[in-house]
């Protein structure tokens, strides 16, 4: 099972990488960060694809998508200077503490 959670979190690093690109792509008029909005968004449902054979979709997608609200923020932080106020820490923060108890005390977090 610990194989199925480390290709969520690649998806999850892909989902960063084609959000960051998108941002950076400046409406799609920039080529190479364009490109690496297909390839991160592409990568990251074909992973999310293998994920969905061992884990139901809406477990699947609640981390996919709670870890990944995270990490898109923080990128947008520390590459293009986008600011956090305390109300998105506490958000981002309760999206986390969600994750921890589904995965601790849910029994359709797997198959």
């Amino acid at each position: 099972m610990l194989k199925i959670y480390l290709i969520l979190l690649l998806a999850v690093l892909c989902e960063g990488v084609g959000s960051t690109c998108l941002q950076a792509s400046q409406q799609f008029t920039r080529f190479w960060p364009s490109v690496g909005v297909v390839a991160g968004f592409g990568s990251a449902f074909y992973l999310m694809m293998i994920v969905l054979k061992y884990m139901p979709l809406g477990i699947t997608y609640a981390i996919w998508s709670g870890l990944g609200i995270c990490l898109t923020a923080f990128l947008g932080w520390l590459i293009f200077k986008q600011g956090v106020d305390l109300a998105a820490l506490i958000g981002m923060t309760l999206i986390i503490v969600g994750i921890v108890i589904i995965n601790i005390f849910s029994k359709t977090a797997t198959h």
